[in-house]
Order: structure tokens, then sequence, then C-alpha cells
């Protein structure tokens, strides 16, 4: 496979997407392990501009990706020792380490809890229970890591199955032309809405049956995508109309959640009409960035290779930064404007400091999913730096 610097592209700006919507998760009134202390309904509009793609385009993004590293391996099997690798340390890891400061705000904040986190680290984490509520440990922010790697196991098992030979060329015809556009959303449609109602995603591996049958597939796309020219022609010419679409979808989503504050739908035709939009955002959003990524992003600059590394570090840790960055701004009473704008700079640094720090010590860079550095001898000509995929 040639390498989609468009691609790449996406997917580092999927990610910062998500790290700036979790900054806004403090400020809205949904759930989440911190919030400042008058969260307002207004935040929720523009939070609804990625709300409803955001996770799916990760893990389209990420099938992409999977395709490029299973071009790369010598076998099936070789494959899937890299992701459990690259995938399980980093989860193991961010589950022992990087979450508990987010568990200990949660309790703190929210649940009357008043032990110091020293105390709540050795003698209450690890109590694999729950603690008002709670499940301790967790993986918290950390689920997509889980899911993606049970989807790893699962197209390893389809790739190791006989006669997939045509899997491609049924792929190719199935999403050529007008077809990668509408056969998405109708899955979308019918399965989201038609035979379940899905809700909130519960980020529960055995307990989230609707959004697997989101997610799985949007990978399974993805690693199509990575081989089917007439699909990625297909959404390189239909960008525009799929971003009229998207914002279409986005127009009517956000006049329901301004006539009707906290999603308190007043009829089902409303409540239809809003689910409905939102699943064609969903989709045609996804469709416009990858045919704007294919038209437009498809060229290389100095940046982009330590950006592409860097994402799954800023992934590991930007939550915890932005909790516990949080957990000391309330206190302050400085207004959300000002919480805001010290939030920003402040996990961006943060991100960008366990990134470069991590990457020099040998024994940490798998842990935050780097690969480990060849070995080599001192007369050695330095290698370039190595992607992260």
């Amino acid at each position: 496979m040639e390498r989609h610097c468009g691609m790449d592209w996406l997917r580092i700006g999927a990610f910062g997407l998500l790290i700036f919507y979790h900054i806004g998760m403090v400020f809205v009134p949904w759930g989440f392990q911190v919030k400042t202390a008058q969260p307002a309904d207004w935040v929720a509009v523009p939070m609804l501009l990625t709300n409803a793609w955001r996770l799916t385009l990760l893990f389209v993004v990420s099938g992409y990706a999977s395709r490029a590293l299973f071009a790369k391996s010598a076998s099936v099997r070789s494959f899937l020792g890299n992701r459990n690798t690259r995938l399980l340390l980093p989860l193991l890891f961010g589950m022992a380490v990087i979450v508990p400061p987010q568990s200990w705000v949660e309790l703190t904040t929210q649940h009357g809890y008043t032990r110091s986190f020293a105390w709540f680290f050795t003698s209450d984490y690890f109590r694999f229970g729950t603690l008002d509520g709670i499940i301790l440990p967790t993986w918290n922010h950390l689920w997509f890591v889980v899911y993606l790697w049970v989807y790893t196991l699962a197209l390893a098992a389809l790739l190791a199955l006989p006669r997939l030979a045509g899997a491609q060329a049924a792929f190719d015809r199935a999403f050529a032309g007008l077809r990668v556009l509408w056969v998405p959303i109708a899955w979308l449609l019918v399965f989201n809405l038609l035979l379940f109602r899905r809700t909130e995603d519960t980020h529960d591996l055995f307990h989230d049956g609707v959004a697997h049958l989101a997610y799985f597939p949007a990978f399974l796309f993805g690693f199509g995508l990575a081989g089917s020219k007439p699909a990625m022609a297909a959404l390189a010419r239909l960008w525009r109309p799929s971003a009229v679409l998207a914002i279409a979808g986005y127009l009517i989503v956000a006049s329901v959640e301004i006539a009707y504050p906290g999603f308190a739908m007043p009829s089902k035709p409303i409540a239809a009409l809003y689910h409905v939009a939102r699943e064609v955002q969903c989709w045609a959003s996804i469709a416009a960035l990858i045919g704007i990524a294919e038209r437009f992003w498809n060229s290389d600059t100095a940046w982009q290779p330590m950006l592409t590394e860097a994402v799954f570090p800023f992934y590991i840790i930007h939550q915890t930064v932005i909790v516990v960055a949080e957990y000391w701004l309330r206190p302050l009473q400085i207004g959300p404007v000002a919480e805001f704008a010290i939030l920003v700079p402040v996990t961006v640094a943060g991100c960008w400091a366990f990134y470069l720090t991590g990457r020099q010590i040998a024994w940490l860079r798998p842990m935050i999913g780097l690969r480990r550095r060849p070995h080599r001898d001192s007369s050695d000509v330095p290698a370039p730096e190595l992607r992260s995929a």
C-alpha cells in the first residue's frame, strides 16, 4: 500500500477534535469525571457539531491504518501480534497509571470521597469492584482501545478465513458511486433506529451491543476503503453534497437542542426527526471529511511524521490532564471562560510534555503506544524517527 497523507491528516484531526471535545465536556451539563461549577446548556450546541460522528470516524481511520499495517505484515499472526503489543500494553499501563487520577477526582468532586489520592491509589483503586457505583479499576476514555483490540481480533479471524479473495471486489461494488453515501446511512438508520433504539453508549464491552453494530462496521469499512479505488474516488467526487447533507443534519439537531435543551423532546415526531438527522449527519460528515482528505490533504509536511506518531500518546494522557487541571481550577472560582482559556493550553502542553518525554525513555515507549527503538551499534547512523500507526 502507498501511504495516504490525507488519511494521516484526517487521523490527526480526528484525535485533535476528540481532545477539544473532552475539554468541552467540562462545561456542558452531560456526565463527565469533573465539571465546572455552573455548566451551561448552550455549550451543547457547538458540541453537537461533532458529537454524532467523532467516534465513528475514529474507527474508520483506525480500520484504514490497520489495512496499512496488515500490508506490511508477513502473516495474519504477525499482524495480530503487532496489534496486541501496540494496544494491550498502553491499555494496561493506562488503566494502572494514567486513569486513576480521573476516578479519584470524580469520587472527590461528585461523591464526597475524602481520602487522599495516595490512599485511594494504594487501598481503593485496585479493589476490582465498585465504590459509590464507580467500577474500579476502570478504563474510562481508554474504552476505545479495548473496542479497537476486540475488533482487531475479529478482523484477524476474518482474514484467516479461506476464499476471502473476492471480498475486496465485493466491497468495491457495494460502495461504488452514490452507494458509498446512502448504504452506510441506511445501515445506521436501520440498526440504530428501526431495529434497536440506540441511546447513550455504555462503553461496557459486553453491554454495548448497538454501539458495536455501528463501530465495528465502521472499522471494517475503513479496512476495505484502504484497498478500494472506486469507493475513495466516489467519496472524493461527492464531498460537496456530503458536506451539504452533513450541515443540514447538524442544523436540525442543533435547532432541536436549542428549542428543547437537554434532549427534552416534547413528542415522538420531533424525537424521530432529531435521531434521523443525527444519523444522516454522522455518515455524511465522515464521507465529506474523507473526500476532502483525498482531494486536498494528500500531501506531506515536515510536521506530519511527528504529529502522526504523537496522536496516540496524546490520546492516552489528554483526559487525565483535563480532569486534574479542572480539579485545581474549580476552587479558584474564576468562571468558565477563564477556566476554558487555561484548560486549552494546559492540556496541549501536558500532551506534548508526555509525548516528548516518553519517546526518549526506551522502556516507556511501548507503554504509551510507540514502537520500540531498534537496537543498533554505536557506529550506526541514527535512523529517522519511526511513525506510530
